[in-house]
């Protein structure tokens, strides 16, 4: 029997988004619901599967935890970019890693919805309306504003479009972006400091690594204006976060919307959950139906092509 472990289905939906029943009688799917930090735990709870499934980063794979799962041949990631999977110490164990196809349409509307609800304060309209108040805030329109990009891939690309149907000023910068690059999409290239301090909504998308960890710092957040809005939907390591709290609570930018965080999910303590300037949601950027279906149909393919010989999707080469 090949077991299979889908890990951190926090909406209890994975069983239903992919024909798994296909794989029997050679394969028993088991989804987990919650989620385990400690690596002793983890190690308990995955030592008899042959196949792990990772829904991005939500569960970390180290070095220290795959080489303390010896019945461990296969890990699945969500889509095909992964920085919590020790590729090499997978490699170097005999394990295989594939990945998944992935939308990408579904993180620029997340950020362009967070956008929108800073802009008019939906969110805590709503909530006054909820608890017995009518019109308690003024928003104000984008139209006009400007919008600074930080990383011009495809999500920020589309980003940038849908900034320029709102009537928006679209700028951006990263590490290796050039104008050239900022002409074709659209978009005005500038330096760091220039978006940093002439974004009234400055939306991130690059992906996390060495390089892009701490990218914002303090000294970054200190040029943005008072009242602009800061939004994250990529991955939470890539601001210094208590800069961030900092330059919130002291009111330094008018507020922030975050889909992601250095710890997921959120401590229940955690200083974002009181802040009033602050817009919070659980990493659902890339959290849609059809996002879904897509990951676990292409986990289900990879599984099927593993044991049958045929690696699909693969993110790493075994010798």
């Amino acid at each position: 029997m090949f077991r299979v472990a889908l890990l951190d289905d926090y909406q209890h939906v994975a069983m239903s988004l992919a024909d798994w029943g296909s794989l029997a009688p050679e394969v028993e799917v088991t989804a987990f619901h919650d989620h385990i930090d400690d690596p002793d735990d983890l190690v308990v709870r995955l030592q008899p599967f042959d196949c792990v499934m990772l829904v991005r980063e939500r569960t970390k794979f180290p070095r220290t935890l795959i080489e303390r799962l010896p019945n461990l041949k296969l890990i699945v990631s969500a889509a095909m970019w992964n920085v919590a999977i020790d590729i090499d110490a997978a490699t170097a164990y005999g394990v295989q890693v594939c990945g998944t196809g992935d939308l990408s349409n579904a993180t620029p509307e997340l950020t362009i919805g967070l956008m929108l609800s800073l802009a008019r304060n939906i969110h805590g309209e709503s909530r006054a309306v909820r608890e017995g108040h009518w019109q308690v805030s003024l928003g104000i329109a984008v139209r006009g504003r400007t919008l600074g990009i930080l990383g011009l891939g495809d999500i920020g690309t589309q980003v940038a479009g849908l900034g320029r149907a709102l009537g928006m000023d679209v700028i951006a910068w990263s590490q290796n972006l050039t104008p050239a690059r900022c002409a074709a999409a659209g978009v005005t290239y500038v330096g760091k400091d220039e978006l940093m301090a002439r974004a009234d909504f400055l939306t991130i998308h690059v992906k996390l690594s060495d390089r892009t960890t701490g990218l914002i710092k303090a000294a970054d957040l200190a040029r943005m204006k008072p009242d602009s809005y800061l939004i994250n939907t990529s991955r939470g390591p890539i601001v210094d976060e208590s800069a961030l709290i900092a330059a919130l609570r002291e009111n330094r930018i008018a507020g922030a919307a975050l889909d992601v965080f250095d710890r997921e999910p959120m401590a229940p303590d955690h200083p974002f959950r009181k802040m009033d300037n602050v817009l919070v949601t659980p990493h659902v950027g890339y959290v849609t139906a059809e996002n879904y279906r897509q990951i676990y149909g292409d986990t289900l393919e990879d599984i099927r092509g593993f044991l049958d010989g045929e690696v699909i999707r693969a993110m790493n080469t075994l010798n």
